[in-house]
């Protein structure tokens, strides 16, 4: 049974951020810690420990699915995907192209070009989401093969 890596959780820490008190995210969501959601509510506050707590408790579901596809991942792409689901959800990730690509066995390079796709929140891209899914990426196939350049994400 696989679990997430240090190298995993830094990158969904950096691309979150810690917040110790609660903030509505980009898609107007109250969140704490480093994208906590469940339960939160504005006014609340946390220590470093109780992020820690409530990371491991958010992506404890995410290795569950992961590691119930019955699929032989490096440990980066298990990472890359762990990051990728804890910021979309499991929802947008069975509906994804990407999930259909990783069932049916497709190169990596097919299913990264469809991690990088998801770089939207309210219709809009955003900076955050275009350096995380080229981080995300990158790490799942194992080398640099994507870069941004203007905000657009390209192929190296």
């Amino acid at each position: 049974m696989m679990t997430t890596s240090n190298q995993g959780k830094n990158l969904i820490k950096e691309a979150e951020g810690l917040r110790l008190d609660a903030y509505l995210c980009p898609a107007g969501i109250p969140t704490i810690g480093w994208g906590h959601t469940k339960g939160v509510k504005l006014g609340h506050q946390i220590t470093i420990q109780q992020a820690e707590d409530m990371l491991v408790e958010d992506i404890a579901p995410i290795e569950r699915l992961l590691n119930g596809m019955k699929i032989n991942f490096r440990q980066e792409q298990f990472d890359a995907l762990v990051s990728w689901i804890f910021n979309l959800g499991e929802g947008k990730f069975k509906g994804s192209t990407m999930y259909q690509r990783i069932i049916r066995n497709a190169r990596d390079e097919d299913i990264t070009d469809q991690m990088v796709k998801w770089t939207y929140s309210a219709g809009r891209p955003l900076p955050g989401l275009i350096k995380r899914r080229t981080a995300e990426a990158n790490l799942f196939i194992g080398y640099e093969r994507y870069k941004v350049l203007n905000n657009i994400i390209t192929k190296v």
